[in-house]
């Protein structure tokens, strides 16, 4: 009696997922431009990504370069895992153009300790992310872009609270939000 119960359980909890998968207007990116859904597998990968980046971003606020050191190899790795198989043609096509870029960035944060260096190369990340989460419509939750008129350069993170990583504890709150994605 349990088996059969555990089973019938089993069957229509798969056929709600293959259901769900089938509906058109299920989209998991909430994607209207593109006309199609991000994969979830693909948008978890990508938010994924976003995690490792805030991280990075983090570190840099505290100026502490081997965290961001870490956290942008740890990023390197999120980023050679996307399944981009799973993508359409128009989004493996932001991928490609952006993968190498990121991958390029990080891995130099990664090469070194050395914060300023770090810094260097966080504006040129920090671009092609929000032009990738942008382009495939992947984040979950709020991505807030934000803008430091000292150094001209932009970062994102996951809330309107501006903590400058540019400069760290010498102007924390230099900056504002420039655009938001919901």
């Amino acid at each position: 009696m349990k088996k059969s119960i555990f089973l019938g359980f089993m069957l229509s909890l798969s056929l709600g997922v293959f259901a769900q998968r089938k509906t058109p207007n299920s989209q998991v990116g909430n994607d209207k431009k593109m006309g199609t859904s991000l994969d979830s597998e693909v948008q978890l990968s990508v938010n994924k990504m976003l995690v490792s980046y805030y991280a990075v971003k983090n570190a840099l606020i505290s100026d502490d370069g081997k965290t961001a050191n870490y956290q942008a190899g740890e990023l390197v790795k999120t980023l050679a895992v996307v399944p981009m198989a799973k993508m359409t043609e128009e989004q493996h096509k932001i991928f490609m153009g952006l993968s190498d870029k990121i991958k390029f960035d990080a891995e130099h944060i990664n090469e070194t300790m050395n914060v300023k260096h770090q810094r260097d190369h966080f504006n040129d990340l920090s671009n092609n992310i929000f032009a990738l989460v942008k382009g495939l419509k992947a984040n979950v939750n709020p991505v807030y872009q934000q803008y430091c008129p000292m150094k001209k350069a932009y970062w994102l993170s996951d809330n309107a609270t501006v903590k400058n990583p540019y400069y760290g504890k010498a102007m924390l709150t230099c900056g504002k939000v420039t655009e938001t994605l919901k």
